[in-house]
């Protein structure tokens, strides 16, 4: 390796798995050399919520990147919460410039950080700004300019509008008490909306309008793209956390079974599941309770009405984005509960948004590093692309003791989607039903519709049940 390499060390802090991710970085070359998801506790909704819990698995994690690439992490950079925050429009001018100087990414880059700072919030002591987008500039005659338009241009006024997104202080103080436990500290903390879009989307999507769906495990959240600018954002407490809480509670099993289960059977969609929907799970008991019995479509049937609440909170929010009609490139869902089959397909059949799955762009070099192209990486990725534009970013130093190179040993050697342990008292079988029913054919409702009489329905009484616990 060349002196001039630096390391990039990416932390994600998730609702259900701690993502760390190392890179090599020299210059525009990246070479992403280790990834690995680790189990989480202590943060719920995407934010931490027990400093002290979320010690052990981080500081675990760093241990064992450290121990496999001999490697000393001392920092790192991180992701902010995604949930809650609330987005408000600001704007920043510079006057007298001079007729005759350009317009520079500097220019640009204070005007943002004015915009930033002045923006008056409405509680100092318990909010934070966490980061703004540029909407567009004017020079003084021309308005509506974007950025990559303005530089260069000539004028001794300088205006700009931004989206200004806010947090909780204290979500950003957690990060810090957790980072710190585990003998770290946070170099930078991203907004990740847009370095995870950056990651996965495509510039023509951003430029003819898309909405980002990232769908994780205690939050979701979508960001909206047109002209090649993010217009809005918006989350919820809901996610793939809930739907493995709804099997958990309706078939009365540990969470550690009902996450398992999901996994190996779940699915959208009930009446898609083909021969799989034949399929009943048995679930043996270790006490006097009786055998439980699974059938894999009331699994499906399950599932499906979590999603299509967390989906039309979603789309909802589209709605109320004013962009509905202008994502002409549709939607594309990324996060950890993107790849669960038939979702696409569920929320095109619902919204009739073409969907695509969002994959994390080949935008670096990698080996041995699985996981790191899959939907669950995509906000560790995006840390990684942002953090490799600062040169003096370096989380790491090397160690005299450096362990050869070996390759990752495969913790399921016989390919099977999980062990033994984790899927114990699991049987599967095809009982006889008879003959198929055909099925009934009900009116389709338009998504608008569903989401006009959504909106007034539960789902505002528990998101204020949630907001109370924050």
């Amino acid at each position: 390796m060349g002196m001039t390499d630096k390391h990039i060390v990416a932390i994600d802090l998730g609702t259900s798995k701690i993502a760390l991710t190392v890179a090599k970085v020299n210059g525009n070359d990246i070479q992403v050399i280790y990834y690995k998801e680790t189990p989480s506790a202590g943060i719920k909704n995407s934010s931490v919520f027990n400093p002290s819990h979320v010690t052990g698995p981080l500081g675990e994690a760093v241990r064992e990147a450290e121990e496999n690439l001999g490697i000393k992490i001392t920092q790192a950079v991180v992701g902010m919460p995604r949930y809650p925050i609330r987005q408000e429009s600001n704007t920043g001018k510079i006057e007298d410039r001079g007729c005759d100087t350009d317009i520079t990414a500097e220019n640009i880059a204070e005007l943002k950080r004015f915009a930033q700072d002045s923006y008056p919030l409405d509680d100092p002591g318990r909010e934070a700004i966490y980061g703004a987008v540029a909407q567009s500039f004017s020079d003084g005659e021309n308005f509506q300019i974007i950025e990559n338009e303005i530089i260069g241009m000539t004028s001794d006024v300088l205006e700009g509008n931004f989206k200004i997104f806010i947090g909780k202080k204290s979500d950003l103080t957690k990060i810090d008490l957790a980072m710190n436990k585990s003998g770290l500290s946070a170099v930078r903390k991203y907004f990740t909306a847009d370095s995870t879009a950056k990651a996965v989307l495509e510039y023509s999507e951003m430029e003819n309008g898309v909405a980002l769906i990232d769908f994780g495990a205690g939050c979701t959240s979508v960001s909206i793209y047109h002209g090649n600018i993010m217009r809005h954002y918006a989350s919820i407490p809901f996610g793939g956390r809930n739907i493995t809480d709804d099997i958990k509670s309706e078939c009365q099993i540990s969470a550690k079974l009902a996450e398992n289960i999901k996994k190996a059977f779940g699915a959208c969609m009930p009446d898609k599941l083909q021969n799989l929907g034949e399929k009943v799970i048995h679930i043996k008991s270790n006490t006097s309770e009786p055998d439980k019995q699974l059938p894999v479509k009331y699994l499906s049937e399950i599932i499906t009405a979590r999603v299509e609440e967390i989906l039309m909170a979603i789309l909802y929010e589209i709605q109320e984005s004013g962009f509905a009609d202008m994502l002409r490139s549709g939607i594309v869902v990324t996060g950890g509960s993107a790849l669960l089959p038939n979702l696409g397909t569920f929320i095109n059949e619902i919204s009739g948004f073409r969907v695509r799955m969002g994959y994390p762009k080949r935008y670096f070099s990698c080996q041995g590093c699985d996981g790191i192209f899959e939907p669950s990486a995509t906000s560790s990725v995006g840390l990684i692309l942002a953090a490799s534009e600062r040169a003096e970013f370096n989380c790491a130093l090397y160690r005299e003791d450096k362990p050869e190179d070996k390759p990752a040993e495969d913790e399921n050697p016989n390919g099977e989607l999980f062990s033994d342990q984790a899927m114990e008292g699991v049987v599967v079988s095809v009982p006889d039903r008879g003959p198929k029913q055909p099925e009934s054919k009900t009116p389709k409702v338009t998504w608008t519709e569903k989401v006009t009489t959504f909106v007034g329905n539960l789902f505002e009484t528990v998101m204020n049940d949630v907001e109370s616990e924050h």
